[in-house]
């Protein structure tokens, strides 16, 4: 009697699957790694240096503060209310700054002499603190959605536009030629070679980019929205609520290392999808 073969599981899918779980496996130990070696040096630091309990707030002082004291209830939801609001500021931030990044890098690709000419000028608006230049930003795009993208948008435009740009030239020329033989145009060579190549240096930029856009968020909230983290942290210390001030700085911090961890699930993925040399071979 004649067997059916059993299919053979989907070899690409199993193999994604696997370094997504494996990604998420060294991301978990790594956090807790993190979180271990943070404490200590948090206790180390503020004993070496003898800062005073009453502004050095150590880590089990944090932690009555959000879950012993009677008021814990309501200081955990101020801060994630508070934290709602910066993860919505940073994330319109982060998107407009790469957004804007990958287009501006891949026009520089297209239309070198516009990399030569304009780059270095990018670099120059880059060295200027944005505390600077905050008064013009506010009347340039207001304090609403429009002031929050360009702050958190500064933040992550340059890293991502100097990676992006980086990894678009590495292409390998060899597989460029393959396209131009063939009647591709320079954007068939851009869509199907370069941009696979540049995939890596876009995570990484990314990954760098995702604190910088948080950090940003809360400036933005400092200086014109008087709402989220940033505006809390700044009446915190200015009313010398310091249990407050750490709370929201270990808050922020596993907020954004949350935040890199998925980036770099995320990156697995494509990279298994894509390969971690796609348009290098």
């Amino acid at each position: 009697m004649p067997t059916t073969a059993t299919p053979a599981p989907d070899g690409p899918s199993r193999s994604v699957a696997a370094d997504v779980l494996r990604r998420v496996g060294v991301s978990l130990l790594t956090f807790v790694v993190s979180a271990v070696v943070l404490v200590l040096l948090w206790y180390a630091f503020l004993s070496v240096f003898r800062i005073d309990s009453f502004v050095g707030k150590r880590p089990v002082d944090v932690w009555r503060y959000l879950f012993d004291v009677p008021a814990a209830a309501k200081n955990r939801s101020a801060l994630l209310s508070g934290l709602g609001i910066t993860l919505s500021d940073a994330a319109i931030g982060f998107v407009s700054g790469t957004v804007l990044a990958v287009l501006v890098a891949v026009l520089f690709t297209l239309v070198r002499p516009l990399e030569f000419a304009f780059l270095p000028l990018a670099m120059l608006l880059r060295s200027v603190p944005l505390v600077a230049m905050a008064p013009l930003i506010g009347l340039v795009f207001g304090r609403g959605i429009a002031g929050a993208a360009a702050i958190g948008g500064i933040v992550v435009f340059f890293p991502v536009l100097v990676n992006v740009s980086l990894g678009l030239r590495s292409a390998s020329q060899q597989s460029l030629d393959v396209v131009r033989v063939n009647g591709g145009s320079r954007w068939t060579a851009l869509r199907m070679v370069a941009v696979p190549s540049a995939l890596p240096n876009l995570f990484a930029a990314l990954r760098i980019s995702v604190p910088g856009a948080v950090i940003g968020a809360m400036l933005y909230e400092w200086l014109f929205s008087a709402k989220g983290l940033g505006a809390a942290i700044f009446r915190a210390n200015a009313q010398v609520q310091y249990n407050l001030v750490w709370a929201i700085v270990v808050v922020v911090t596993g907020a954004s290392i949350a935040l890199y961890t998925v980036v770099g699930i995320v990156e697995t993925v494509v990279l298994s999808a894509w390969g971690p040399s796609a348009g290098r071979r």
